[in-house]
């Protein structure tokens, strides 16, 4: 597997046909939610600043494990039992005392790359059969993981700004 990814930038593809489009703002978010981690340290990331389980390094856990349900388990039909993921979006957020952020990020990147290669060669058009909920076109797939994306890097851009607010670089 392959751990380079495309290095397009959004607007550098404005006239780009639509594949291309998509996977230039995929790439953007991906990058994105891994450079919220950048500078912070291993307990940063892992410090609960809402109610909720939610972290920063949690949200890359999560977006790890969404980009594999929606590629590995609904592009190309392997049940989460056989993945060795968590089965509920809840539990995903939720991290074990030996990640780091380099473990992390390390198996994002392997989910990204994973991702890249099943949907290589593949058209938008084509439709899969994987998840649970029936069948979609490769195109609502990208959609979807490029909406969870964007909104999950809006999380942890606020997370962010609380942590650094707390403790400012010096």
């Amino acid at each position: 597997m392959s751990d380079s990814a495309p290095t397009a930038d959004p607007s550098s593809v404005p006239l780009a046909d639509e594949r291309t489009q998509l996977t230039a703002f995929l790439e953007h978010h991906r990058a994105a939610i891994e450079a919220t981690l950048d500078g912070l340290d291993d307990e940063q990331v892992r410090r609960r600043l809402v109610p909720s389980a939610t972290t920063l390094l949690g949200l890359v856990e999560h977006v790890t494990w969404m980009q594999r349900i929606w590629f590995e388990e609904c592009v190309a039909g392997t049940p989460r039992t056989q993945l060795g993921v968590v089965t509920t979006p809840d539990d995903s957020f939720r991290l074990h005392d030996d990640d780091t952020t380099a473990s992390v990020l390390a198996a994002h990147r392997t989910a990204c790359a994973t991702a890249r290669e099943l949907v290589a060669g593949r058209d938008l058009d084509d439709v899969v059969t994987g998840h649970r909920a029936g069948p979609r076109t490769l195109r609502w797939v990208h959609l979807q993981v490029l909406r969870e994306l964007a909104h999950h890097c809006g999380y942890a851009d606020v997370l962010r700004e609380q942590l650094l607010a707390q403790d400012p670089p010096s």
